[in-house]
């Protein structure tokens, strides 16, 4: 179970609170048990588990060891080997095995087809397949009194590596699929339709079942398909294409539904336990308790304009600069409306290319969207700068979101939310820093959005951090992976936390630094601050009262900086 963690990952103290200090008990000031010592539990006790658990606990067997000889695990297979790698950069390759990280920095090197041998390395012990609550509670019980690591998986959708965890048993909730349509919720702030999803719903599945519901709903969620529902992608903030109309994914929570590192299943809410209800939505996942499921509100489906415009310029061409410069102030009053735009600038080996879409504002038509693209589109003609350019209304939301996957699998991230202030006031700064962040051949990808308005008001109050509130972009910044040079990667993720992410924190002041908790560098140094903002003591406060053991861990998870990790994934108190 061998897993280098780089040395580089950081941790600041800056706003420690006085919760930090208490509640210590025996259990979190020794180190997580881990295989191969005398306290791992013996052959018979697991299989007492796996009994509880009605033969749902699965011995992890990485799934790229049939593309190497001489393993305990899967047999080597040439045929099945190339069938892995023809589609290993798929997100399904991952997501439906109960173990394999989908971002491949946190598989490192341990068993891949590109590997030298076959490890567990950082992957879970075990995995314990969730049919209901009480398997959670079996699980919780096992861990709790042998001391072992817990992780908790859905899709495994994860930038930051919060679900992969050696030397852990990992919930794996992704096959509680329930669906439950509530078309008449009532609560204090909220009536009319309501979804329930279990745990393990991604969100085009979730989005398909709302818009079969009564006369036909949507709900926001990911632009990526495959995402988890409602696991770290809503209990982080969650953003979409529907975001600037209704609000983040976090906005829109009725209720969940938990089990507590006590073992108890509570319903979290404004009305019961509303601290906890407070922290889930939008305080990342990971930290508070299991989720089981999550209730949120439906709105009508409506017709919705949606385009799309690529093209390649020279990085070093002023005028396709002007060009992207008029499209990021023209995205302002385009949110301000209710419409998002997700954009990348993609460097390749002699051009860059700007990869706009979807272009997205519902209740409207495509002469409504293309209003506010005319002045990009009028510019690329005047230069005479070659684009492909489409816009179609569609009758529905759910018509006009495309189906395919999104490939999230192969870079070393790092984000930053940028506030409107900054591209209002700044707009060249910010042009200069893209313009700096491409010559060290990273990618760049973004939505434009306005989370501030939403319609629909009220929204109940939540812990999504007060940055958001300003923003204008959420950057996301993207180095590829290196799958046969692991000191390459571990230069790369410097460069994204030492070099890159600065330039962008300097554009923008210090009372409006943020970054989303999902798409964020996991060696982020200030992160209890960049992430939740002036939320974070409160969040401690509320991880101490419902996980005062610390059962429940992840990398820049609020409470984690009790915590360190040894060179081999062995969890210990700091």
């Amino acid at each position: 179970m061998a897993l280098r963690v780089p040395t580089a990952i950081l941790f600041s103290f800056a706003i420690l609170p006085l919760a930090f200090y208490l509640g210590r008990d025996r259990q979190s000031t020794s180190c997580r048990c881990f295989p191969g010592e005398p306290c791992w539990p013996s052959p018979e006790q697991w299989d007492n588990l796996n009994a509880s658990l009605s033969g749902n606990l699965i011995a992890t067997a990485p799934i790229g060891s049939v593309c190497h000889t001489n393993t305990s695990f899967a047999p080597y297979s040439s045929q099945r080997c190339a069938e892995l790698l023809s589609h290993w950069s798929i997100p399904a390759t991952h997501y439906q095995d109960p173990s394999s990280p989908m971002a491949a920095w946190w598989a490192n090197f341990s068993c891949s087809p590109f590997s030298a041998g076959c490890t567990l390395g950082p992957l879970a012990h075990y995995v314990a397949n969730v049919t209901c609550a009480q398997d959670i509670q079996e699980v919780l019980r096992f861990t709790t009194k042998h001391n072992i690591r817990l992780s908790i998986r859905n899709t495994g959708h994860d930038y930051l590596g919060k679900s992969t965890a050696p030397g852990s048993i990992a919930l794996w909730t992704h096959n509680l699929k329930s669906i439950e349509y509530k078309p008449n919720y009532t609560a204090s702030w909220y009536a009319g339709p309501a979804l329930r999803v279990g745990a393990g719903v991604q969100g085009r599945e979730a989005q398909d079942a709302a818009h079969r519901s009564g006369n036909g709903h949507v709900i926001v969620s990911a632009h990526s398909p495959d995402v988890g529902f409602a696991g770290g992608y809503t209990q982080g903030g969650g953003h979409g294409p529907l975001a600037s109309r209704y609000g983040l994914a976090a906005d829109q929570v009725l209720e969940w539904e938990v089990v507590t590192a006590k073992g108890e299943i509570l319903t979290a809410s404004p009305a019961q336990n509303a601290d906890l209800y407070w922290a889930l939505a939008g305080g990342g996942g990971g930290a508070f308790a299991v989720v089981l499921g999550v209730t949120v509100r439906m709105h009508a489906e409506e017709r919705t304009a949606s385009a799309s415009l690529v093209f390649p310029f020279d990085a070093a061409d002023a005028r396709a600069w002007e060009v992207i410069r008029t499209f990021l102030l023209a995205a302002l009053p385009l949110a301000d409306a209710g419409g998002t735009a997700l954009w990348v600038l993609y460097p390749g080996p002699t051009a860059v290319t700007f990869i706009g879409g979807p272009f997205v504002l519902p209740g409207a038509g495509a002469e409504d969207l293309q209003s506010y693209l005319a002045p990009t589109l009028e510019l690329l003609r005047e230069y005479e700068m070659g684009y492909d350019f489409s816009i179609n209304t569609y009758p529905t939301y759910h018509a006009s979101v495309a189906t395919a996957a999104v490939n999230v699998t192969e870079f070393h991230v790092g984000g930053a939310l940028v506030p409107r202030s900054t591209i209002h006031s700044n707009p060249n700064g910010f042009i200069s820093t893209l313009q700096e962040i491409l010559r060290h051949k990273a990618a760049i990808s973004s939505y434009s959005m306005n989370v501030s308005r939403p319609i629909n008001s009220p929204v109940s109050a939540n812990a999504v951090s007060p940055a958001w509130r300003n923003a204008a972009v959420s950057l996301l910044l993207g180095i590829p992976f290196n799958y046969t040079n692991r000191q390459v990667n571990v230069e790369n993720q410097r460069l994204m936390t030492d070099v890159l992410l600065p330039q962008v924190s300097a554009l923008v002041g210090p009372g409006e630094q943020g970054a989303y908790l999902n798409e964020a560098d996991f060696n982020q140094p200030n992160w209890q601050s960049l992430f939740y903002g002036e939320n974070y003591n409160r969040l401690l406060k509320i991880k101490q009262k419902y996980d005062p053991k610390q059962i429940f861990y992840g990398r820049t998870a609020v409470g984690s900086e009790r915590w360190v990790e040894h060179g081999n994934g062995r969890l210990c108190p700091v």
